[in-house]
């Protein structure tokens, strides 16, 4: 299959089973689909930016992330795959704003968002395309900039599926290895500040869950990496 395929096939998923995803899971963040450590750290993410910056809630489904921050007084823009998903979430949250894109092609200009979330939306890209949507997601953040991950952890396995809430349509996820995130990331230009693995707990988890907390190099950092003296003039 080729890359093309594989993404209309996830947007034509999603597409399909907008509606029953968010009777399911809601269109807002909750204790029934997130666990105390996956609300903490989302409260983190308020707590950096609820004072200025920018941040992207990359693969956005209807907006769940997306609410939560600009809850908590942050500057949000929600971005996803599925338009379907999209005009779910401009019905529950009309004062968002929400665009269309791919991660690995983002609608964004360069360095034009201070931290990003991609909570669970890199579970459908293919362990040897991380690279390419890490590279992305430096391209579009700010020197410094922070990224949150969320993802099911386990060693890079495909779980494909033929049968999704009931409807008949496929779609493929991925349990990405936490290392090999990690190493992708660094690769990317990444500096990663935490990674946890927690057993799954809630009814609807059959998987660990993984988190990563990482930043952006800046362009010093950047330089000295590869070995080029910075002077301040």
């Amino acid at each position: 299959m080729t890359v093309d395929g594989e993404l209309a096939r996830t947007r034509a998923s999603y597409d399909a089973t907008a509606d029953l995803y968010a009777q399911s899971v809601g269109t807002e963040i909750s204790e029934s689909i997130e666990a105390a450590l996956d609300r903490l750290l989302l409260d983190n993410v308020a707590s950096l930016f609820s004072d200025g910056g920018r941040v992207g809630d990359l693969g956005c489904g209807p907006g769940r992330v997306s609410a939560f921050l600009a809850g908590h007084g942050v500057d949000v823009v929600g971005i996803d795959l599925s338009i379907r998903m999209l005009e779910v979430g401009r019905r529950a949250h009309p004062h968002l704003c929400f665009a269309a894109g791919d991660l690995a092609a983002l609608p964004l200009a360069d360095h034009s968002l201070d931290g990003a979330v991609c909570w669970y939306s890199i579970i459908h890209t293919a362990p040897d395309r991380l690279g390419r949507v890490f590279d992305e997601l430096a391209r579009v953040l700010a020197p410094g900039g922070y990224l949150l991950l969320a993802f099911q952890a386990g060693n890079g396995e495909a779980r494909h599926r033929s049968d999704v809430r009931g409807t008949a349509v496929a779609l493929t996820n991925y349990l990405h290895d936490p290392d090999d995130v990690v190493r992708s990331l660094t690769g990317a230009g990444f500096l990663v500040a935490s990674r946890v693995v927690r057993d799954p707990e809630l009814a609807h988890e059959s998987s660990p869950q993984a988190f990563v907390e990482a930043r952006l190099r800046s362009f010093a950092e950047a330089s000295q990496a590869l070995g080029v003296v910075v002077h301040d003039d």
